[in-house]
């Protein structure tokens, strides 16, 4: 149970889940100079698109369990970016080649900010309903040299699953610019995990999981009023602090959870214009 809700907490883990190179110098770099923004220009008529992969039925040869509670998890994700303007839609118990299709077909659609809610992923893995796929190879058709109309546009993927077996047990504390220029093609995203690398990521089977409901609650309090990066320290914050898990199955009760996030974000990304 978490520390805000009914239900057994419960994971994503599987049912047996147990030469270097020397840049140049200062004196060779020369940085370009003049006017720059430092925010992401959403001076569009929508925000952009939010797609939400929803997955809680999996076939038996996947050795995923059903994962109760994430139907109110896309609900709240959907209801919560719907209300800052995203066009959101969810796909539900989508196989391996549906979810391909999925994100092979909409890149280039998009031409905006982009937000993706993937569930159901481990190891570095996406589950579809049959299968499983490289999280990796999905999120590289967003890349700048893959789509051209989401180059310099912030890409931002939440990805609620666990990313290993580990549980923590917690300690107690005391209280655009008109310019042309080149970017990395790996520049423009970011990507929130809702566990540290090598831990379990908690869901309650009412309520959702931990971070989706922190995530979505946060965003809701202050998606207008603060930067992202800022919004999800106290999605952080609110995970370690505010949940705990309660289970009777051994080695499961009074557990913690940190969310990890990787930003490659060039400028701030507020979700207003």
């Amino acid at each position: 149970m978490s520390a805000n809700g009914r239900g057994d907490d419960c994971t994503d883990a599987k049912k047996e889940d147990t030469k270097h190179f020397i840049g140049p110098g200062p004196s060779e770099v020369d940085a370009k100079t003049g006017p720059q923004s430092f925010r992401y220009s959403l001076d569009y008529p929508s925000i952009g698109q939010c797609i939400i992969i929803n997955n809680k039925n999996f076939d038996r040869r996947t050795g995923m369990n059903q994962r109760n509670g994430t139907d109110v998890d896309a609900a709240n994700a959907m209801n919560v970016f719907a209300k800052l303007g995203y066009k959101v839609k969810i796909y539900n118990d989508q196989s391996v080649e549906q979810m391909k299709q999925v994100f092979e077909g909409g890149p280039q659609q998009f031409g905006l900010v982009h937000l993706c809610a993937v569930e159901s992923w481990r190891r570095g893995r996406i589950f579809g309903t049959d299968g499983s796929i490289e999280l990796k190879y999905l999120t590289s058709l967003f890349r700048g040299d893959r789509c051209k109309s989401l180059v310099g546009k912030p890409k931002l993927f939440f990805i609620q699953a666990c990313r290993g077996t580990d549980l923590d047990a917690g300690i107690e504390t005391d209280s655009p610019e008109d310019e042309t220029t080149r970017i990395p093609v790996e520049a423009d995203f970011l990507y929130a995990y809702s566990t540290a690398p090598g831990y379990y990521s908690w869901r309650n089977t009412m309520t959702g999981s931990w971070f989706m409901q922190s995530l979505c609650d946060m965003v809701s309090k202050y998606g207008r009023q603060l930067e992202l990066l800022h919004i999800m320290t106290r999605v952080n914050y609110k995970v370690a602090v505010e949940f705990e898990s309660v289970s009777n199955a051994p080695g499961f009760n009074a557990k913690k959870q940190i969310p990890c996030i990787v930003s490659m974000l060039t400028k701030e990304m507020y979700f207003t214009p």
